[in-house]
């Protein structure tokens, strides 16, 4: 059964950083495009970043591009979200997706969804 689990996130104050993770279990990643989303309050889920199952490609949403990095280690079965200059509009749950054809910043693009992990920026 396809497994995936976020951690990494937490409590950080504006400028902060954070290095979310997503984890496979039950699949190997390396087929797999990823996603990241995140869902604020009140607000419904957005795509925040995307990478290609071997990593070639990687998009990102305007809200975050140059503050964000995501990456993947394949021999870990781990795909990586690195945030910096956090700010308090960046507060949400974030979710890992995964999809062997599911390159996008689009929910409906992807098939296996994580639980999600809390992101809070707040001074």
């Amino acid at each position: 059964q396809l497994h995936l689990v976020e951690s990494g996130g937490g409590l950080v104050q504006p400028g902060g950083s954070l290095r979310l993770s997503c984890a496979a279990s039950g699949f190997t990643l390396d087929n797999y495009d990823i996603g990241w989303f995140r869902r604020a309050p009140g607000k419904e889920r957005e795509g925040v970043s995307c990478i290609s199952s071997y990593g070639g490609s990687t998009n990102y949403a305007d809200s975050v591009k140059g503050r964000f990095t995501i990456s993947r280690d394949n021999a870990k079965n781990t795909v990586y979200l690195q945030m910096n200059s956090l700010k308090p509009e960046d507060t949400a749950i974030y979710y890992c997706a995964a999809d062997l054809t599911g390159y996008g910043l689009e929910l409906h693009e992807y098939s296996y969804w994580g639980q999600g992990t809390q992101v809070t920026v707040s001074s």
